[in-house]
C-alpha cells in the first residue's frame, strides 16, 4: 500500500464525515418541515381506515373519499377549538374583572384551612402570606410582550397548520407517496422487502394511532361524568386535557391528576376547605382512579395486544427505556418506532433467534 492509496483513502473518509456532517445539519435547519410531515403522517394513518371504508364500501372515488376525511378531520380540530372558546372568553372576563384583593384574601383563606384542618400550626400562616404579598409582586409589564408573543406565535401555528393539512391530504390520496420518497434510497435488491414491510407498518400504525383515540374517548367520558356530577366548572375542557395528557405514558396520568386537583379547589375557593373543598377533591379522585383503572386493564391491553401485537411487560420496557433515553419525546414515539424497528427486523432478519421471539405474533 502507496502513500497516494492511503492519502485517497483519508480524503475520502474525510469527505463521508463531511457529507454526514452536512446531511446533519441540513435536517437540522428544516426541523420545523420534519415535523410537519411527521404530524401529516399520523394523520394520514389515522384518517387512512376512514379513506377506505368510503373507497370500498361506499364506492366512492379516491380524492372524493379523501376530501371528505380531511374535512372530518379539519371538522374534529375546528370541534376542539370552538369547545375551548368558552373557557378562554371566560378567563378573559374574569380577568378584565379581576379583584387582586380579593383574590389574595381568597388564596390565604383557603391556604390557611388546609394548614388549620391538617393541624399544621408551627407558623403563622396568615400573617407570613400576608408579609410576602405575592400577588402584589406581579409584573403587568409582561403582559403586552405577553401579547406580542402569542399573536406571533399564533401565525407560525396558522402556517405549521396549513402545511401539515396540504401535506396530509397528498399523503391520503397517495398513500405511496412517502414510501417512494424512502425507497429512492433502498437497494433495489430490498425494495420488494421494504414495501411489504412499509404496508404492515401502515397496517398496524393506523391501527394503534385509532386505538389511542378510542382509549382517550374512554377516559374523556369517565373524566366528564365524575367532573359533572361534583358541578365543576368547565368540566368538558378539563376532561378533555387530562384525558389527552394520557398519551403521555406513566408522566402524563400524574400530571392530569395535579391538573383536576388544583381545577376543581379553584372551582370551590370560596367554599369551606373541610366541608367542601376536601370532599369534593376526595369524590373527583376518586373517581379519576376508577377512570385509570379501566384504562390499565382494559383500553390499553386491548390497544397494544390488537394493534401493534406486543407483550404488555414488552411495551413497558420499552417505554421506560425510551423515556430514559430520550425524556417526554421518547416516551411519546416509543410505540410506534418500536413497531416498525419489529416489522423491518422480521422482514430482513428473520431467521434470527431473537427477532424470531420478538415478531412471533406479527
Amino acid at each position: 500500500m502507496n502513500s497516494n492509496t492511503i492519502t485517497k483513502g483519508i480524503l475520502k473518509s474525510l469527505a463521508i464525515v463531511f457529507g454526514v456532517f452536512l446531511l446533519f445539519f441540513f435536517l437540522y435547519k428544516i426541523q420545523s418541515v420534519l415535523v410537519y410531515i411527521a404530524i401529516a403522517a399520523v394523520l394520514s394513518l389515522i384518517g387512512r381506515p376512514i379513506v377506505r371504508f368510503l373507497k370500498s364500501k361506499l364506492k366512492f372515488k379516491n380524492t372524493f373519499a379523501v376530501i371528505i376525511t380531511m374535512l372530518a378531520l379539519i371538522g374534529f380540530f375546528v370541534g376542539l377549538v370552538r369547545m375551548f372558546i368558552p373557557l378562554i372568553v371566560e378567563q378573559g372576563h374574569n380577568l378584565s374583572l379581576l379583584d387582586i384583593e380579593q383574590l389574595q384574601d381568597n388564596i390565604e383563606n383557603l391556604y390557611y384551612q388546609v394548614t388549620e384542618y391538617f393541624a399544621i400550626n408551627q407558623i403563622d400562616v396568615e400573617q407570613s402570606l400576608k408579609e410576602s404579598n405575592l400577588l402584589s409582586k406581579i409584573d403587568y409589564s409582561v403582559i403586552p410582550d405577553f401579547l406580542n408573543s402569542v399573536v406571533s406565535g399564533f401565525g407560525s401555528f396558522s402556517i405549521g397548520l396549513f402545511s401539515v393539512l396540504f401535506i396530509a391530504f397528498f399523503l391520503l390520496k397517495d398513500s405511496q407517496l412517502l414510501e417512494q420518497g424512502i425507497l429512492m434510497f433502498v437497494p433495489d435488491s430490498k425494495e420488494a422487502r421494504s414495501i411489504k414491510s412499509f404496508d404492515k407498518i401502515k397496517d398496524l400504525l393506523s391501527r394503534y394511532f385509532v386505538g389511542l383515540i378510542l382509549q382517550i374517548l374512554i377516559l374523556f367520558v369517565i373524566y366528564t361524568i365524575v367532573l359533572l356530577i361534583f358541578g365543576i366548572h368547565n368540566a368538558i375542557v378539563i376532561a378533555f386535557l387530562c384525558a389527552l395528557l394520557n398519551l403521555i405514558p406513566y408522566v402524563g396520568p400524574l400530571v392530569s391528576a395535579l391538573l383536576m386537583v388544583m381545577l376543581t379547589m379553584s372551582s370551590n375557593l370560596t367554599e369551606s376547605f373541610s366541608e367542601v373543598i376536601l370532599p369534593k377533591t376526595i369524590y373527583v379522585m376518586i373517581g379519576f382512579i376508577i377512570a385509570q383503572l379501566v384504562d390499565n386493564f382494559f383500553s390499553q391491553p386491548f390497544i397494544f395486544s390488537k394493534s401493534v401485537k406486543s407483550h404488555p411487560l414488552e411495551i413497558f420496557l420499552v417505554i421506560i427505556i425510551a423515556g430514559l433515553l430520550f425524556g417526554v419525546v421518547g416516551l411519546i414515539i416509543a410505540i410506534p418506532t418500536y413497531t416498525a424497528i419489529k416489522v423491518i427486523l422480521k422482514e430482513f432478519l428473520s431467521e434470527n433467534k431473537i427477532v424470531k421471539q420478538l415478531t412471533k405474533d406479527l
